[in-house]
């Protein structure tokens, strides 16, 4: 898996924080590891993007951005009302493609959900994961309504052709409610697709030393880290109705 694009079921879904996990699991592992982010918004020039964050978070990981447009929207509208030309796939593609020559893991981060466009013709993160045939990564929510969104993501993916490695909860709740616990059986379900991980709540914001060295306990084994889904689920299972 030299590359391996990460993709959100929808925004502010813990998708940066996934990547700086998955980053760090593979730095601890012995692998060299560069991030992508396909394109920045909302964000000024003076502001660290998502692919600095993860390098803050992770350690010694290579950071690539490919444009910033200063309006938090999708990509393709930020480019357009900015005046600057938008990211296309193909460039992506190529992005990633040479960083892969040069380090163990690519990890290319998108903006928002698997479909957002990043230019007038419609071009997508799933039209660069094509151009790569590369495995996607699909982080999802924890709670209500994660359900739908997650099975659309995993759906658009198996259409194209492409490899779902499987889903991370970008976020799971100190105090999980009753959604959020059976999730945790029904987003595989849903998925067609194991369950890699479950971030904890506000690991964003946990010192770059802690965050290295907890985040392969995060993670499952194919993701480099040591997270146990049953036995995370055992833990997390909702107690039956009382009658």
């Amino acid at each position: 898996m030299p590359i391996l694009v990460i993709t959100g079921t929808g925004t502010e879904v813990g998708k940066t924080v996934t990547t700086a996990a998955v980053a760090a699991s593979a730095v601890a592992a012995g692998r060299s590891v560069a991030v992508l982010k396909a394109a920045q918004t909302g964000v000024r020039p003076d502001e660290r993007g998502d692919a600095e964050e993860v390098a803050r978070l992770a350690g010694p990981v290579a950071a690539r951005e490919l444009a910033r447009y200063p309006e938090p929207l999708a990509p393709g509208t930020a480019a357009r009302r900015a005046g600057r030309a938008p990211v296309h796939p193909h460039e992506i593609a190529e992005a990633a493609a040479k960083l892969s020559t040069e380090h163990d893991l690519v990890l290319v981060e998108g903006a928002g959900g698997l479909l957002v466009r990043f230019d007038p013709a419609g071009g997508t993160l799933a039209d660069a994961a094509e151009l790569l045939a590369a495995p996607v990564l699909v982080v999802a929510p924890a709670g209500l309504g994660t359900l739908n969104s997650t099975e659309l993501t995993a759906r658009e993916v198996r259409r194209r052709g492409l490899d779902l490695v499987g889903v991370v909860i970008g976020s799971w709740p100190t105090e999980p409610d009753l959604a959020a616990r059976c999730n945790l059986a029904d987003l595989p379900e849903v998925a067609c697709a194991p369950l890699l991980g479950a971030l904890p709540a506000g690991a964003g914001a946990f010192a770059p030393e802690v965050f290295r060295r907890t985040a392969p306990g995060w993670l499952a084994p194919r993701l480099d880290g040591t997270w146990d889904a049953e036995a995370f689920r055992v833990r997390q299972r909702p107690r039956a109705l009382e009658h």
